[in-house]
């Protein structure tokens, strides 16, 4: 088992993620409240305003178990922001997907939080992509897409 990485370079970078994402978890909690969301209602919503989904699918994006899901997506179908409706490619399955209700306050949710998208934007297109790409090899994800 390799040995930890304690020298103060690698605490430091631990401790501003750690920072980031919390301040991001913040102003989303505070942009979901202000539509009278959950925090991990918005976050399902968000998910959802992406591609329709299956509740174990939205469970596996989320880490969390299918039956907390079921109980999000029954409150924000009551809400009319969310609906189920059978997957076309295999009609014994359920997708959850946003109304077009749902679908606004996504795009609504996702416009208002300015936490990391103001800073990202003073930084120039080369320091956004070496960032992007060296998130997504902290992340095991495949390296530098086109474009």
């Amino acid at each position: 088992m390799p040995t930890p990485r304690t020298d103060p370079l690698t605490l430091e970078v631990v401790e501003l993620i750690g920072t980031v994402v919390a301040r991001y978890y913040e102003e989303y909690d505070e942009a979901a409240a202000a539509h009278s969301l959950t925090g991990a209602q918005a976050r399902v919503l968000g998910l959802l305003s992406l591609d329709p989904m299956p509740m174990r699918r939205i469970a596996q994006k989320l880490k969390c178990e299918p039956s907390n899901v079921t109980g999000i997506v029954d409150r924000l179908e009551t809400r009319g922001l969310v609906e189920r409706r059978p997957d076309p490619a295999d009609r014994r399955v359920k997708l959850a997907a946003p109304t077009e209700l749902g679908a606004r306050t996504a795009r609504q949710l996702r416009d208002s939080l300015t936490f990391a998208r103001e800073p990202l934007a003073e930084l120039s297109e080369e320091d956004r992509t070496m960032l992007r790409d060296l998130l997504r090899r902290m992340l095991g994800e495949p390296g530098p897409s086109a474009g």
